[in-house]
Formats: structure tokens, sequence, C-alpha cells
């Protein structure tokens, strides 16, 4: 998926917060993100690892934290 597929994407599942943080990693305002890797960002396996494939391709480095922390 490509930038504007999957902001499409997003868009129609009205995930506006997953948006903004897209358009906070191309303004630089976003340099790392945690995430609980078992989870994700967004429903939808592919959805979600498009939606990280982009943020590291902006510079976001993605921490992994355990679903204990």
């Amino acid at each position: 998926m490509n930038k504007e597929q999957v902001i499409a994407a997003l868009e129609e599942r009205k995930l506006k917060d997953i948006i903004e943080l897209i358009e906070d990693a191309e303004e630089g305002y976003l340099e790392e993100l945690e995430l609980v890797e078992s989870v994700g960002l967004v429903y939808g396996d592919e959805l979600n690892k498009a939606v990280l494939d982009l943020l590291q391709s902006l510079g976001v480095t993605l921490i992994y934290v355990t679903d204990d922390e």
C-alpha cells in the first residue's frame, strides 16, 4: 500500500487520530511511538502493517512494549 492508499483506507474507517499521527511524522513532530505489538494501531493486519511501515519510512522509531507494561 502506498501513502495515498493508506490515508484513503484510514479516512474510510474514520480513523482521524491515525491520520494525524502520520501528519505529525511528516512534519517531524513524531520521532518515537510506543505500542503493544500484539495490539497494533489499527484493526486489520494489512492496514496495521501498512501504517507502521509508513510511519517508519517517515523516520518514526517504533518501540514495542509488552502487554504487562
